[in-house]
Order: C-alpha cells, then sequence, then structure tokens
C-alpha cells in the first residue's frame, strides 16, 4: 500500500506546529476564515511558518474568500497548497499559481462525478463531511461508501478522524493523505501532542 500522507489542520499556536512536526506529519494546514475557532491572521500564520522545516508543506485554507485577501496571505506567508472550502470555481482556484485542492462535502446525492471533472486540474480532492452551513471541521464522519472506489484525482479524507477510527478509513479507501483537526485537539484550536503522535502512529499501522 502507498505511504498515506498526513496533514493537520487548524493549526493556531507555534508549540502545536513543533508537535506536529516532530511526530513527522507532512503538512500543516492554517485557516484563514475569521468565522472558523482555528482561525488565524497573517501575523500569527507568519510565526508559526517560521518554524516549519524544509519538505513540510504550509496549506492555506480560505472559504469564499475574495482575489485580494488570499493575494495579501501569499504575499506574507510562505504557503505551499491552497485549499479551498467554499463554493470556489475551478478558474478561480487556478489564478493564484499555487497547488491547489478543492473540498467537496459529501453526502448522500453528491456528484462526484462531476466535481471531479469540474476540478480536474486540482493538485487533489478533499472529502469532507456535510452540515447545513458548516463548510468544514464538522468533527463528524460521513459515509465512506459514498466516496466510490478509484476516484481520478488523489483523494485526502477529511471529516471526524481520530486516532480510532483512520486506520479503518485507510483500510476501505486507500486515501492519498488523511487530514484531521479536531481529532487531536484539547479544545476548538488548541492541539494535543498526544492525541497527534496517536493519530500518527495509527496512519503508519494502517
Amino acid at each position: 500500500m502507498a505511504h498515506t500522507r498526513i496533514k493537520i489542520c487548524g493549526i493556531t499556536r507555534v508549540e502545536d506546529a513543533q508537535a506536529a512536526v516532530a511526530c513527522g506529519v507532512d503538512a500543516l494546514g492554517l485557516v484563514f476564515y475569521e468565522r472558523s475557532p482555528r482561525a488565524v491572521t497573517i501575523g500569527r500564520a507568519t510565526e508559526i511558518a517560521r518554524v516549519v522545516p524544509p519538505f513540510v508543506s504550509l496549506v492555506a485554507l480560505f472559504v469564499n474568500e475574495t482575489r485580494d485577501v488570499i493575494e495579501r496571505v501569499l504575499s506574507a506567508v510562505p504557503v505551499d497548497v491552497l485549499q479551498f472550502h467554499g463554493e470556489e470555481t475551478a478558474s478561480f482556484c487556478e489564478q493564484f499559481r499555487r497547488p491547489w485542492m478543492k473540498a467537496l462535502r459529501v453526502r448522500q446525492g453528491t456528484d462526484l462525478a462531476s466535481a471531479y471533472e469540474d476540478y480536474r486540474n486540482a493538485r487533489a480532492v478533499l472529502l469532507d463531511s456535510w452540515q447545513e452551513g458548516t463548510p468544514g471541521g464538522t468533527g463528524k464522519t460521513f459515509d465512506w461508501s459514498l466516496a466510490g472506489n478509484e476516484p481520478p484525482l488523489p483523494m485526502v479524507l477529511a471529516g471526524g478522524l481520530n486516532p480510532g477510527n483512520v486506520g479503518d478509513a485507510i483500510g476501505q479507501l486507500s486515501p492519498a493523505a488523511v487530514d484531521v483537526s479536531g481529532g487531536v485537539e484539547a479544545s476548538p484550536g488548541i492541539k494535543d501532542a498526544e492525541k497527534i503522535a496517536q493519530f500518527v502512529a495509527a496512519v503508519r499501522a494502517a
């Protein structure tokens, strides 16, 4: 089985970034969405970026944000990958000259085939749980059977993952990467170093 990459999203503190890096994660997510309890300012994101070593990717998450705001973030923070969690079109996502991935919120009836075609130039698609009025970070899993067997783009699996269920998720879907936020937290926006270590160990074991 291919190596499953690990992203810890919703990093808000330097010490949480350092703990995740020490555990060997592949990517850290910074949330630029003011309504999220895990939102960071450009200033805080810059502080976090300073402690991230080479070859650990910084992912910037946006939700229906304006081009000007995104450009402002990119001019100040060394972002490697963009993650779009709103209703952004493919043409909007493509304009920033960065690798990007599109989050798709999954529920019964979601037309993933059409979405894969619409966002075919994405580096990956991120499958998350659908919840009314909530673009992500729900802490809930979705019915993994709805993801299909062989998506045409690399799949990043999110939505309610934790050390106890991520092994089953990998066994069922073989995602290119897994993305966790609330499942490794002590409280919203505050990560738990021991939970991060447990999550990474569970992915490696799977």
